[in-house]
């Protein structure tokens, strides 16, 4: 049953993988009397402090290292019989909303292809173990948005008609069919009946204001040093998506689990892997680590900024102010391999719902309650997602 969402506007989820190191990631004080300590990881975020929640002691219970945490960390490790069915967050709010928009979500990513899909190269589900593939090309992204490039007016009508036609066609026959067949069999009709709803969703011009940025022709998006740029085109391309009503749901993959760019745009020569693995005697490996950390912290910035610069299209004040974004990570301190004290980040009031400008400490609280928390955001009611087992109910420091 969908439920109308009466929280954000929007949800949002950015990923970096393989942990941190707690002491250069920490803030000083607590609540809302906190500060980014100088040349740590979250200090390029000074200047967006306002806007966010940062959550210090959250574990993942039951599940340890890189694949484990990967495939728990937006799922809550539920099963086909939970409220949540195995489906990630995104996944989850998007059934539930039932926008009837373009792309139900927008599942963008940078360099997650070339090592194939699996469990360590995937975070989205659609149900337990079936994860679904982000798009890391922002030229396939434009495409998808846009259409073709630079087509005429006219071959677009055309060919928007086309494939409606066909569509109604289809769907026609697929209802006719129904009248003749057994209930099992009609159950499997109506699935099919609403996958083509979706295709056609997202052959619908979208709403609202939607100016195409210029499309990233020719970039080689899974060459390491284009890491950069691919990341900045999914993200204004994500922005632009939110903002002209082609979703309300969007998630962007930096990388996977033991990912391997190596940050040469700030003049690093080890793995982004390898490094997280730096021991605290490895002076200059931890200091390149919190090097490419800050890096990650600026491309948030980067995403949260635009957000807050842009008005909301339909109402008032930002697009930061009406979203409900997280950033989320697959592992603690990812030199342990383990999944306690994963670091996460709130951005965005969330239409209210959120206190922003606090640090907080939730000793220990199971993941789960994150995952209820960014449900509730939205406007859903559920008191679980993933396994209950290890908790209900959302996060207490965030009531």
């Amino acid at each position: 049953m969908a439920q109308e969402a009466v929280g954000a506007k929007r949800l949002i989820l950015f990923f970096s993988p393989n942990g941190t190191i707690h002491n250069h990631w920490r803030p000083t004080g607590s609540g809302d009397s906190f500060l980014f300590q100088p040349g740590s990881i979250l200090e390029p975020l000074t200047s967006l402090k306002d806007d966010l929640i940062v959550l210090d002691g959250i574990d993942f219970h039951g599940v340890t290292n890189h694949e484990e945490g990967m495939a728990a960390m937006l799922t809550g490790g539920g099963g086909l019989n939970t409220v949540s069915a195995g489906k990630s967050l995104d996944q989850h709010v998007a059934q539930q909303l039932n926008a009837g928009l373009k792309f139900p979500s927008l599942d963008l990513s940078v360099q997650t292809s070339a090592w194939g899909a699996s469990t360590q190269t995937r975070m989205l589900y659609s149900e337990p173990g079936k994860h679904l593939p982000p798009d890391d090309n922002p030229l396939n992204v434009y495409e998808r948005m846009f259409g073709t490039l630079a087509p005429g007016a006219g071959e677009v009508d055309k060919l928007l008609i086309r494939r409606q036609s066909v569509l109604d066609l289809v769907a026609w026959e697929l209802k006719d069919l129904q009248k003749k067949l057994g209930a099992e069999d009609k159950a499997r009709l109506e699935q099919h009946l609403e996958a083509l709803q979706t295709v056609e969703a997202s052959l619908q011009p979208p709403s609202g204001t939607c100016d195409p940025p210029e499309p990233m022709v020719g970039l080689p998006h899974l060459q390491n040093d284009q890491f950069p740029e691919v990341l900045k085109a999914q993200v204004d391309l994500m922005v632009v998506a939110l903002a002209c009503g082609m979703t309300r749901v969007a998630s962007l993959q930096c990388s996977h689990t033991v990912g391997p760019p190596v940050f040469s745009w700030i003049g690093l020569t080890d793995g982004h892997h390898s490094l997280s693995h730096s021991g605290d005697e490895n002076l200059s490996g931890v200091a390149d680590y919190v090097k490419a950390e800050r890096w990650f912290s600026e491309q948030f910035a980067y995403l949260v900024q635009k957000l807050k610069d842009t008005p909301e299209p339909d109402g008032e004040g930002t697009m930061l102010e009406n979203s409900a974004i997280l950033w989320c990570q697959e592992l603690g301190d990812g030199r342990m391999h383990d999944c306690s004290s994963v670091p996460f980040v709130i951005a965005g009031q969330a239409n209210g719902h959120f206190q922003t400008g606090q640090y907080l400490d939730c000793g220990g609280a199971p993941h789960q309650q994150l995952l209820v928390s960014m449900c509730h955001a939205m406007g859903l009611d559920n008191t679980t997602f993933g396994n209950p087992a290890y908790g209900e109910g959302p996060l207490e420091v965030l009531s």
